[in-house]
């Protein structure tokens, strides 16, 4: 039911699962999507308390990035953050670039793994326009270098946006995410596991629960420096007149809104 046309023509090695990866070491550097050095991110970002603990600093910036930038399916995934705070709307993509902007804005290193999702996820959302639904979905999946593993060691590790507000096995007991409804992946990762990798399974109910989302991956690209190193070497979802014809429409339609979904 999914369809091709309206997706980019993909150079050949996207179809190759990430196996092996050189590690990458993630950035502070503003990029032309994270520009964090622009004023309208910097207000945002004088708002954030500096307690000293990242994590924190993150999770009030992405409770604030929730109320005040309204969820909504733009498909342009090259919009600068600031661009997406003027405008205070955003989909889901735009919405954790700016948490991203706002985290190199504080000194926190970033990087994404680029995902290829089933375009069959998205069924639910645009249940009559089925035909229409790309195929894959390229999907930036936001990971923060944030310093304290749980037993309280002063070392650093990679923290997936889903893994923000508490372990996997901690959030996977909240319902998963059904993806209906007004609620979006950057959402729904304040209050359930969102897991790609099928890891919470186990105390999720099981694999292929609304929890494991492993299924839905097609391809795993693997790690890159920033979105914009991502869809430079990926291109985005949908094609460029495809992306012309729909923004004007879906880059204000409300994520779960009924003439969207109906």
């Amino acid at each position: 039911m999914t369809s091709r046309l309206l997706m980019p023509y993909r150079r050949g090695g996207d179809g190759v699962q990430a196996d092996a990866q050189e590690p990458v070491r993630g950035s502070t550097r503003p990029t032309a999507i994270l520009d964090w050095t622009d004023p309208v991110v910097g207000a945002l970002v004088e708002r954030i308390p500096r307690s000293g603990d990242a994590r924190e600093s993150l999770r009030v910036a992405h409770g604030v990035i929730a109320r005040e930038v309204r969820p909504v399916y733009s498909v342009d995934d090259l919009r600068r953050a600031s661009r997406t705070l003027e405008l205070g709307r955003g989909s889901c993509s735009q919405r954790m670039a700016v948490l991203e902007a706002v985290a190199r804005a504080v000194g926190v290193p970033t990087r994404v793994r680029g995902l290829l999702v089933d375009g069959s996820f998205w069924y639910p959302r645009f249940p009559r326009l089925k035909p229409l639904v790309p195929e894959q979905v390229l999907l930036a999946w936001p990971e923060f270098l944030l310093e304290g593993q749980p037993d309280g060691q002063p070392n650093s590790r990679w923290v997936p946006i889903a893994e923000l507000f508490g372990s996997l096995t901690e959030l996977s007991t909240a319902g998963g995410f059904s993806n209906q409804g007004g609620e979006t992946l950057f959402d729904a990762v304040a209050r359930t596991a969102v897991d790609w990798d099928g890891t919470s399974a186990a105390s999720c109910g099981g694999p292929g629960t609304a929890c494991d989302l492993s299924a839905q991956v097609r391809v795993d690209l693997g790690h890159f420096t920033s979105r914009d190193e991502l869809f430079a070497r990926h291109g985005q979802t949908l094609c460029r007149p495809a992306r012309t014809l729909a923004e004007p429409v879906l880059g204000r339609w409300s994520a779960g809104a009924r003439n969207v979904t109906a």
